[in-house]
């Protein structure tokens, strides 16, 4: 494995986050559900959720992060990810595809975000249900950040409805987090 790579893996697998499981209980999810992994990286949301919907859809613009998920999913017996390379702003699935989208501390990177929140909303079914956890942005943020008035002015904008907005106690590499769970 080439050592960038190497190094990526590593930085995604050590960073403190909450329990995947903690934030997969915000969602009444399905085991029908079809649902998709925005800046799935090295699985933290993916290899959690497939054990509970029909598939996940792991996408990211990494190929080599993905083969680092499949082979991640292949050693625990984990067959219905599907990985998919591509851009936030033009995913790679049809229409009213999926029921349920989830991005982690991944939108801040994507410009404009009009763009991937409305392409997020082309993806989901009618009432698909869109989780969006981020860093809040603050005088100390170092990076892109956007704050979560801001987010939330842009998922209205994009055709949501929020649904519920949540200020979790616990940081994220000592920041603040935040998550909206919005409705198509």
């Amino acid at each position: 494995m080439n050592p960038k790579l190497q190094k990526k893996i590593s930085n995604l697998e050590n960073i403190e986050r909450f329990p995947a499981e903690e934030l997969l209980e915000l969602l009444p999810v399905k085991k029908t559900d079809n649902v998709l992994d925005l800046g799935a990286g090295t699985g933290y949301i993916s290899l959690s959720m497939a054990e509970r919907v029909n598939t996940v859809y792991a996408l990211d613009n990494d190929k080599d992060i993905l083969e680092y998920l499949e082979n991640q999913a292949k050693e625990r017996g984990i067959a219905n990810i599907n990985s998919v390379v591509g851009d936030f702003k033009e995913i790679p699935l049809g229409n009213q595809f999926l029921d349920i989208a989830i991005a982690s501390i991944s939108l801040h990177e994507v410009q404009p975000l009009a763009a991937a929140l409305k392409e997020i909303n082309r993806i989901l079914k009618d009432q698909g249900l869109f989780l969006c956890i981020e860093l809040e942005k603050s005088e100390t943020s170092t990076g892109p950040r956007v704050s979560s008035k801001d987010m939330e002015v842009e998922i209205l904008d994009a055709g949501f409805s929020i649904v519920n907005k949540i200020y979790p106690s616990t940081q994220i590499a000592n920041q603040s987090v935040y998550m909206i769970l919005a409705q198509k």
